[in-house]
């Protein structure tokens, strides 16, 4: 199964821009870790906007 083109720029995207990470260093995380951290990310936007 390949993992769509589209979704993968999405989540480099959406953690490059909260973490300021590169898009090697993004690329070089297994694909649940990257999904984890998008997670988490979602989890905290979430709670930041909650709380403010």
């Amino acid at each position: 199964m390949t993992y769509a083109n589209d979704r993968l720029h999405e989540e480099i995207a959406y953690v490059a821009y909260h973490f300021h990470w590169s898009m090697d260093e993004i690329l070089d995380l297994e694909h649940h870790d990257r999904r984890r951290f998008t997670n988490e990310i979602a989890s905290l936007v979430t709670r930041a906007g909650s709380e403010g």
